[in-house]
């Protein structure tokens, strides 16, 4: 099983259906991680302008995603909304491709700072940890021109959060981002064959 963690910046992008076909089709089981897109921004933007703490913007930010992952599973048919790992694996075993509803799990688990430094990419890893799954792939919206990066670069670049590198330490399996560009890649990338990904390393 590999978790696949789609950008909620691709919420308006016109790669965003070719991207959900894709994952429905193909063979590897997966579950899809949404990013929280334009609602997790309004999140910020409410919380900017009022100034409320960011445990409370971390559970409204945890729903922006699950409003994403009830758009994504709306537009594509195959795709069903799941909230604990037990879902997920029903969801597999029917044919269907489970899309994570993060607040059960998330809330549940006091390891996980209730904080900004805390977003889906992290998210998406300390979830494949909890699955036991083969790997992770995040999909950005950025071009991608290398093909292993170290893990603090990325974040000194925005490309990762601040957190990611304690979460990725603590996941054995193969860590990957693609651009957005590159969807029909999709199935050589997680069977292992060459593809236009990027290695993350520790």
């Amino acid at each position: 099983m590999w978790v696949v963690k789609l950008g909620g910046s691709l919420w308006d992008s016109p790669y965003l259906a070719d991207w959900l076909q894709q994952l429905e089709r193909v063979e590897q089981p997966l579950v899809v991680v949404p990013g929280g897109g334009p609602f997790a921004d309004q999140v910020r933007t409410v919380q900017a302008r009022w100034g409320f703490d960011d445990a409370t913007a971390h559970a409204m930010a945890l729903r922006g995603m699950e409003q994403m992952a009830q758009m994504l599973c709306a537009m594509q048919p195959g795709m069903v909304p799941a909230a604990e790992a037990d879902e997920m694996r029903h969801a597999l075993r029917s044919g269907r491709v489970p899309v994570w509803l993060p607040s059960r799990m998330v809330l549940a688990e006091p390891a996980i700072a209730a904080s900004w430094r805390v977003t889906s990419d992290s998210l998406a890893v300390w979830l494949a940890s909890v699955l036991n799954a083969s790997g992770v792939l995040l999909v950005k919206s950025v071009e991608l021109p290398v093909t292993v990066a170290d893990v603090g670069g990325l974040q000194r670049s925005g490309l990762l959060d601040a957190a990611f590198d304690g979460y990725l330490r603590h996941f054995p399996g193969p860590v990957w981002m693609m651009s957005r560009k590159h969807s029909a890649a999709l199935a050589a990338v997680l069977d292992g064959r060459e593809g236009p990904m990027l290695s993350v390393a520790c």
